[in-house]
């Protein structure tokens, strides 16, 4: 999958929660935001209109994993 650097701006809170999760789970607060990010769009029901095809199936994959966390967690 194809990586964008970009800069974001996040509360103190909301940062010590991603840092102590991404370290809980062994994983980047990068990767673990990412993570999250992807997890909340599927939950909020967003679906990509067109995605790129080089990276469809990896996020189809991650959108599936996604939805399988959420049930898993009730």
């Amino acid at each position: 999958m194809a990586t964008r650097k970009v800069t974001l701006s996040l509360d103190s809170g909301a940062l010590e929660f991603a840092e102590r999760a991404a370290k809980a789970h062994g994983i980047s607060v990068s990767s673990w935001l990412s993570k999250a990010a992807r997890r909340e769009a599927v939950r909020t029901g967003y679906t990509p209109q067109r995605p790129e095809p080089a990276v469809a199936d990896s996020d189809e994959a991650e959108r599936a994993a996604a939805e399988k966390d959420l049930r898993a967690q009730g």
